[in-house]
């Protein structure tokens, strides 16, 4: 029988700098979206529910492979509750802020 010599590689996880501009990117397109938030854009009003930002779970809820977050927002007209992974943009403004 063959001897098998067995290497085994210690592994550490590394903030890389283009890591850091890409979470500084998401945290930029969530905005200011925190739970309990109530913000409005031109499809409606809407309270922050929670903020997934879990890769794999972003992109398992939405179904898209390129989802680097998701949030739960619920309709306050219609009162239902859907994920999004819109981003923040200029026409979008809070209307109730939660510290």
């Amino acid at each position: 029988m063959q001897n098998r010599i067995r290497t085994t590689v210690a592994t550490t996880t590394r903030t890389t700098q283009a890591d850091e501009a890409l979470r500084r990117v998401t945290v930029q397109q969530i905005g200011p979206r925190t739970p309990g938030t109530v913000y409005d854009n031109a499809s409606g009003i809407y309270e922050v529910r929670a903020v997934i930002t879990d890769l794999a779970e972003a992109r398992r809820i939405l179904r898209r492979n390129a989802a680097r977050f998701a949030i739960l927002i619920r309709d306050l007209h219609a009162g239902t509750e859907h994920y999004t992974g819109a981003t923040w943009t200029g026409s979008d403004r809070v209307l109730k802020a939660v510290a």
